[in-house]
């Protein structure tokens, strides 16, 4: 059943590997606990008691409310999926609430600081170090995610355009644009990978040192690599730098239905959460220029 569900939602929904990753891991997940805890031979004769049970199991790990609730919607969708499918006849999460989860603020370097260590990185004059140096640049220069920046292909930057098409949540390809600087560099680096390697134009953008495509860790490694020379970021992440990219822009006055499609997120309420940033920052400038402050 896991399997079918998973073709599902990899061909007719078309969701991203990542995604589809996702929701295979916090499967198998439970249909372990449920067979080992309960010895329920299928997934359909699971109840909401298991469900429950499970969800205990994870918070007494310390598994964090935000990941817990990621797993309870990866079992609403399989059982939504079964239903549809006629391959059981119950809900069991239909009663099962999500945890509350604490809103916190998305992190981000301060401005000032964050453009001082750019400008002052030294990368090896190698593929690798030009490597790097995109890792980073493309995800502050352009805030795409870490998934994107993975299925970002060689075809999907046009130089003359100065513009990159990325495939966002959902399959939704979205277009944008590249400063100079990133041009040149983007330009420089697609040179050195046809040096390196074979000439192919669907090749993957970001490749690894033997010329396969890039995996999530190699990308934290880099970025962390990098980002513990920042003290102001808290979270040294590829997501860290796409929302220090949304930050930023806000801070310099740029429309919040721009920020919103060049993140790519579905709704603007999604975006709204970095003007926190921008009003603490106003804040600050408020209290330190007014003379009645």
């Amino acid at each position: 059943m896991i399997d079918s569900f998973l073709r599902y939602i990899s061909f007719e929904k078309r969701y991203s590997q990542h995604t589809v990753k996702s929701y295979q891991n916090d499967l198998n997940q439970f249909e372990q606990y449920a067979q080992q805890q309960f010895n329920i031979s299928s997934l359909s004769e699971a109840t909401q008691l298991m469900i429950r049970s499970w969800v205990l199991s994870l918070m007494d790990e310390g598994t964090s409310a935000r990941t817990v609730n990621r797993k309870i919607a990866s079992l609403r969708s399989f059982y939504k999926f079964l239903l549809k499918r006629e391959a059981t006849t119950k809900d069991p999460t239909q009663k099962i609430k999500s945890l509350k989860v604490k809103k916190e603020l998305p992190g981000f370097a301060n401005e000032e600081e964050f453009s001082t260590f750019l400008d002052r990185l030294v990368f090896e004059d190698s593929f690798e170090g030009k490597t790097e140096q995109i890792i980073l640049e493309l995800l502050y220069g352009t805030g795409i995610r870490l998934s994107e920046l993975l299925g970002l292909k060689v075809s999907d930057f046009k130089s003359s355009e100065s513009t990159i098409k990325v495939l966002g949540k959902r399959n939704k390809e979205r277009i944008i644009p590249v400063s100079k600087r990133l041009n040149e560099l983007l330009k420089n680096l697609i040179a050195e990978k046809n040096h390196v390697f074979s000439h192919d134009q669907n090749s993957y953008l970001i490749v690894n040192k033997n010329g396969g495509q890039a995996y999530p860790m190699m990308i934290y490694r880099i970025v962390r690599k990098y980002l513990n020379q920042v003290p102001s970021l808290d979270k040294k992440s590829p997501h860290a730098l796409r929302h220090t990219f949304a930050t930023h822009l806000l801070d310099k006055g740029a429309d919040l239905n721009a920020v919103k499609d060049l993140l790519g997120h579905s709704s603007l309420a999604a975006t709204q959460v970095y003007t926190h940033n921008s009003l603490e920052k106003l804040k600050s400038v408020f209290d330190q220029a007014h003379p009645k402050a």
